[in-house]
């Protein structure tokens, strides 16, 4: 029998309590969602607040990437073209492009699939 789940209803770890109730104090709100551990939490706090949120970091790498592979690419490297990560790449590139683009944000497609 297939499994069944209602949206949000999947695993995720939680703590739903008030801050105060905390031993460790490190809970800021009613409910808190868990998603990792990090072996320097403060320093991830800090990036995410002052820096840019995981999507944000993971653009500009993506980014920073394509225009890589691009480069590669107009120097003759044949190769990158019939590797199958690098069309994955380019092929999620797209997708992601066409998101941003239905919400008036600029995107960065590959110039050639």
């Amino acid at each position: 029998m297939p499994v069944f789940k209602l949206p949000l209803s999947g695993d995720v770890v939680q703590s739903i309590y008030p801050s105060f109730f905390s031993p460790a104090g490190g809970q800021f709100g009613l409910v808190n969602i868990t998603v990792g551990q990090s072996s320097a939490p403060d320093v991830e706090k800090d990036v995410l607040s002052d820096v840019g949120s995981y999507g944000k970091q993971i653009g500009q790498i993506a980014d920073a990437l394509l225009v890589v592979i691009e480069h590669l690419e107009a120097l003759g490297d044949r190769a990158l073209g019939d590797d199958k990560a690098v069309t994955a790449f380019k092929q999620l590139m797209n997708s992601v492009a066409t998101v941003k683009e239905r919400h008036d944000r600029k995107a960065r497609r590959p110039k050639r699939p």
